[in-house]
């Protein structure tokens, strides 16, 4: 779910490697054309870094290899609040309606991301709720819930205050004739992936 590259144009900025993976050919493309780019630095201190690119889906991570990724970071599509692919690709998560449904689909992301993460590191997802109906629907709770089900364990919660929208305007108004409280924040989890052999009786005694 690399989207439009931004992490991997980070990641090349700070040296290091990375690879980017998104069911969407226009998304790999565009991340492809954004990388595209050289740079030097005063004293040389940064690394040449590779940054590969793929079609595929967050569910199949076929092409990595098991406890071989130092870290993760996404950003996935908040169910279908924002489609992500006007042709509806088979398989496209931002065409997902149910909630139910769309927290299933993202416990299969969480056990690939827990499997080709190497024991004791990271795993960060940044996400958002939504509402329907004018009632506030907790997609990012869900999405906890599928990470921990398989057996992250969350290290932080660390709210991102949402500002300078280009819809805030819209939703202002929409807000003030129908009587509900905007939506300002997005989760962004740190999970961590256990070390081998560790015992973890005391995260569940601490969080049960």
């Amino acid at each position: 779910m690399c989207g439009s590259g931004t992490t991997l144009v980070e990641y090349k900025l700070t040296g290091r490697n990375g690879i980017g993976v998104d069911i969407n050919k226009n998304s790999i493309m565009l991340t492809r054309d954004r990388l595209n780019f050289s740079y030097e630095t005063i004293d040389n201190s940064i690394p040449k870094t590779t940054q590969k690119t793929y079609i595929g889906d967050a569910r199949n991570l076929n092409k990595i290899e098991t406890e071989s990724i130092d870290l993760i970071a996404t950003h996935p599509p908040y169910a279908n609040i924002i489609p992500y692919s006007k042709e509806r690709i088979e398989g496209d998560l931002s065409n997902v309606h149910s909630i139910k449904e769309f927290a299933e689909e993202m416990k299969d992301v969480a056990r690939e991301c827990f499997r080709v993460l190497k024991p004791n590191h990271f795993c960060a997802i940044l996400i958002g709720d939504t509402r329907r109906n004018l009632h506030y629907v907790p997609v990012a709770f869900r999405t906890l819930n599928s990470f921990l089900e398989v057996g992250f364990i969350l290290r932080e919660d660390i709210i991102k205050h949402q500002w300078q929208c280009k819809s805030t305007p819209y939703w202002v108004k929409k807000s003030m004739e129908s009587n509900f409280l905007m939506i300002m924040h997005e989760h962004l989890f740190i999970f961590r992936k256990p070390a081998e052999n560790e015992k973890l009786n005391k995260y569940k005694e601490s969080m049960f």
